[in-house]
């Protein structure tokens, strides 16, 4: 995997852990979170293919909230770009 030097900023990361921490998300929107968290700046992960595809389902979820959709838009942000 390519080297991303893109993390998740303290906002993203505080959403990202509410979304983790709340009963209302889904398995999707948790996963999203996750990666997001694991991407933070103390972290050196970043997106795969599954986490980005789960923070897409994320982002078109009607029903997501602002938090799931924040936590989700920072994990694609840190999705390798293919070349």
């Amino acid at each position: 995997m390519a080297k991303n030097p893109r993390q998740t900023g303290a906002k993203a990361a505080s959403a990202a852990s509410k979304t983790l921490s709340g009963s209302n998300a889904s398995k999707t929107e948790k996963s999203a979170a996750a990666s997001a968290l694991s991407q933070a700046p103390q972290s050196t992960g970043q997106s795969g293919k599954k986490a980005a595809s789960a923070a897409g389902k994320t982002l078109a979820d009607p029903k997501a909230t602002k938090a799931e959709k924040s936590a989700a838009a920072s994990t694609l942000a840190q999705t390798p770009k293919k070349k």
